[in-house]
């Protein structure tokens, strides 16, 4: 449990990050240095964030350094060696999604770091700090969390090195990896460490993995393939993808164990989820909602601009998508905070320096979802292996907005708000089954700004499948009635919806399949989202391996670039530039039907087409008259044969 008594004290500071701060709040040795990938930002959208308050009311000091210089080994000792630990994450996102593109080109930006400016982390920065940490101090525990450990505490296929990887656990030499949230993992480690235990001995924490001989693998666990295993068979990989999702569950999932080398790696179930009153207590803490003041000569920190005037009201996704990392990692169970709690920091919002009267979003992972999917989870956990919402929605699905409208009416009603946005995703597959059509209303009339961001993802049932999600007719009927509400209530509204190429299971036949759809639609995609294979999720396994990690059945994958290039320009197939490519790719999907003028046709013949098609034509002329061409003036120059 989180404690409900906080030490005195003035916490409506930033956490120390220099000695001096140390200096000026007494402190001579600080109980944890938190090593982060990101720029210090002091907000709940902020892992670093939360962690750092939930132990500092805990009682616990935490100091933050923030992108330590990995030229310096002695950059991470700038606040001493901390008593009890070091916490180590990369940040928010993957570091290695925040350096590269899909094409596995370098980035020129990054938004969560000063001034937006690339190259202030190292690539696989929780490893590269969890091993500076464990040289500068190696006496001291090291305990990862965060998205980039969460996803790789198996052995894991790595994209950029075109691998298998071992487990994050035994590169980075860290001692403990927390999976998940952390907020209960890390107060019940800080409360264990202060009282004396070995962090080797810790080994029952919901929620953490370690490494230990296989001799003392604890009894009763699922095994997984080891890392030599799936490193060297792809099904067998598949396999234990499968396991490792089959047993994330809070209710009824079990230690998974996998061989690592000489090393066995444990997990443990998943720790329970917060409840709403621990949730209200988190998103309470004193936090400066802002970027550390020293990042103010270089621009601030840009991430910032998204969260600062939003709320979460919620955690979890119980759509549990096969391309997303977020069932692996903060699970499929939905919790939310109450109605006062939110409402109390959209009070707050609105005396913050710089706020308009605009809150932009009240969301989450999914920004309508307010609660489980069904009572049965409760009490059994989620269904293994089968998803509330696809391929349709389950019969026992609880489709209720009341209490989600309820806190948006109130919100909107606050003195000095003017408008309050829904921006975080709509899950309009969930909406849709809604018999109410009071949300829906007020949702448009109210809560977008004339745009309305969806994700359809994909028109092919077979790739829709591979992707986990509702088959194309769920968006259809929710376009529908989206476009009656609009004008019936006479708005100027539009859906915007995310679309994918490339997906597994996405030949380049599903993807003309879809530009078709686009333009019967007169839908106008300005951006793509070409499939990225980030490490932990289904559909990787489906990238690497080839095969239904549930059925083991073979998947379609793209992998060659021309193709994939084609895929993604299909669906931009409306801009002039693309046409030439659009032209190929219909060409080499056996779709010559396409091109031309007039209805039912994608894109227009341009001339280099026109010279092969006129090319082509001449051709099978000689052949039909036997390899040569008729005589030029068979009926004479005229047409009236020949006289002379």
């Amino acid at each position: 449990m989180l404690t409900d008594n906080p030490d005195e004290g003035d916490h409506g500071m930033f956490m120390p990050i220099s000695r001096k701060d140390m200096d000026e709040r007494g402190i001579d040795r600080l109980d944890f240095v938190y090593i982060i990938g990101d720029a210090y930002v002091d907000h709940p959208s902020f892992g670093a964030a939360i962690i750092s308050r939930l132990l500092e009311y805990n009682g616990y000091t935490v100091g933050i350094i923030a992108q330590p210089d990995v030229s310096d080994p002695k950059s991470v000792m700038r606040l001493g060696t901390p008593r009890l630990a070091w916490l180590v994450t990369a940040g928010n996102i993957d570091s290695m999604v925040a350096h590269y593109t899909v094409a596995k080109k370098k980035r020129s930006e990054d938004m969560y770091s000063p001034g937006g400016k690339a190259g202030r982390r190292p690539d696989r920065a929780a490893t590269v700090y969890c091993k500076m940490c464990r040289a500068a101090a190696p006496e001291v525990p090291v305990l990862c969390g965060g998205l980039e450990v969460s996803l790789r505490r198996f052995a894991h296929y790595d994209y950029w090195k075109d691998t298998v990887m071992e487990s994050v656990l035994a590169d980075s030499g860290a001692d403990i990896l927390m999976y998940g949230m952390g907020e209960h993992s890390v107060i019940e480690l800080a409360d264990r460490l202060r009282n004396g235990e070995d962090v080797h001995s810790i080994r029952d924490v919901r929620g953490t993995c370690y490494l230990c001989d296989p001799r003392e693998t604890p009894f009763g666990a699922v095994q997984c393939p080891s890392f030599a295993e799936v490193s060297a068979d792809k099904e067998q990989y598949a396999k234990a993808c499968r396991i490792q999702y089959d047993w994330q569950d809070e209710v009824y999932g079990k230690t998974i164990i996998q061989r690592q080398r000489n090393k066995m790696l444990v997990q443990n179930p998943p720790a329970v989820s917060l409840t709403t009153e621990e949730l209200d207590l988190v998103y309470s803490l004193p936090y400066e909602r802002t970027y550390h003041p020293c990042y103010e000569s270089e621009g601030g920190v840009p991430s910032i601009k998204e969260v600062q005037f939003s709320i979460t009201h919620n955690r979890g996704c119980f759509g549990f998508c096969n391309f997303c990392s977020i069932a692996l990692h903060q699970g499929r169970r939905v919790t939310c905070r109450s109605e006062e709690s939110i409402i109390e920091e959209a009070k707050k919002l609105t005396q913050m320096k710089g706020f308009k009267g605009y809150i932009h979003d009240v969301g989450g992972p999914t920004a309508n979802f307010r609660g489980p999917s069904c009572e049965k989870q409760l009490k059994s956990g989620l269904c293994k292996g089968r998803k509330c919402l696809a391929p349709e929605p389950c019969r026992n699905l609880n489709v209720d907005h009341r209490e989600y409208l309820d806190i948006l009416r109130k919100l909107r009603t606050l003195p000095g708000v003017k408008k309050v946005f829904v921006r975080s995703g709509i899950r309009y597959d969930y909406l849709i089954e809604d018999k109410d059509d009071e949300f829906m209303n007020e949702l448009i009339e109210h809560h977008i700004s004339g745009q309305l961001k969806v994700a359809p993802e994909h028109c092919s049932a077979a790739v829709l499948d591979k992707m986990g999600k509702p088959h194309i007719e769920a968006y259809k009927r929710f376009q529908k009635r989206f476009y009656e509400v609009t004008k019936r209530r006479h708005l100027e509204q539009y859906l915007v919806p995310y679309l994918m190429s490339s997906h597994p299971g996405s030949k380049l036949s599903d993807a003309v399949k879809l530009a078709m759809f686009l333009k019967e639609n007169k839908i106008h995609p300005e951006q793509v989202q070409d499939f990225y294979p980030t490490p932990g999720t289904i559909s990787t396994c489906m990238f690497y391996t080839g095969l239904d990690p549930y059925t083991l059945e073979p998947v379609y994958v793209a992998k060659d670039p021309a193709e994939k290039a084609m895929q993604r320009v299909l669906l931009q197939y409306y801009k002039p530039e693309n046409r030439r490519r659009v032209i190929e790719a219909l060409i080499k999907a056996g779709r010559r039907d396409l091109i031309g003028h007039g209805e039912g046709k994608l894109v227009m013949p341009d001339a280099q087409y026109t010279r092969e098609q006129n090319l082509e034509q001449r051709n099978d002329r000689r052949k039909t008259q036997g390899g040569r061409s008729a005589p030029r003036n068979q009926k004479g120059r005229h047409g009236r044969g020949n006289k002379r």
